[in-house]
């Protein structure tokens, strides 16, 4: 007959495991939302996956940084088994929201961590077209970002620039080198979104860029 009892000891230490992992879950994305880096780096010391998804499937980093908890965010980027280009269901990287959210410090941490500027389909170099961020667009193209970067439907920073951007912005990526006379899928250029969003510096300033680009006496 086989003597059962020798794996009671070991049933508990099971249970008592799976009742650690499921608490440790709870408290890690308690202290995400809390912003309690002390806590975070604790689990994190004991063993706790920091690349563990919530249960909407979202990684933490990208939850700390999408909610501001910024010193959450910090503590997540700085410890060396993140994964920094953990994707959100949206396709949406760290990077990607510490630029949208103008958060410069975290944008250069990441970037110290290898965070991927050149993803494919929509880039931090958009999000950072899109806010008119200078500051981030100059870091980010010091980072070897690749100017002309096509989203899904191919467009490009320039046109985030010249829709929801800032002048400044547009004037930026234009003296960077991007490329005026691209076509998105909807055949739009920069030109054609600065129109759609009533920017008239912004028209002026594509304008002349594209009138530079045509042969004579085609404009």
């Amino acid at each position: 007959m086989i003597n059962y009892f020798k794996y009671i000891p070991y049933l508990f230490v099971l249970y008592g495991f799976s009742v650690s992992i499921a608490g440790s879950y709870e408290d890690f994305f308690t202290a995400i939302k809390r912003d309690n880096p002390g806590t975070i780096r604790e689990l994190l010391q004991r063993g706790f996956d920091p690349n563990t998804r919530a249960p909407g499937n979202q990684p933490g980093l990208y939850l700390a940084l999408r909610d501001q908890s910024l010193k959450a965010a910090a503590a997540l980027t700085d410890w060396p088994k993140t994964d920094v280009n953990a994707l959100s269901d949206a396709d949406e990287s760290p990077l990607m929201i510490a630029v949208i959210k103008g958060n410069t410090d975290l944008v250069q941490r990441l970037l110290g961590r290898g965070a991927d500027v050149n993803k494919p389909g929509w880039t931090p170099l958009h999000y950072a077209a899109t806010a008119g961020n200078i500051a981030l667009l100059n870091l980010l193209l010091e980072h070897h970002a690749y100017i002309d970067a096509e989203s899904p439907n191919k467009t490009t920073p320039l046109m985030m620039a010249a829709h929801y951007g800032s002048t400044s912005a547009v004037k930026l990526l234009l003296d960077e080198g991007a490329d005026p006379l691209l076509k998105n899928e909807q055949n739009l250029t920069a030109l054609d979104f600065a129109q759609g969003g009533a920017r008239p510096d912004a028209i002026a300033l594509l304008s002349a860029a594209v009138r530079a680009r045509q042969p004579k006496g085609k404009w």
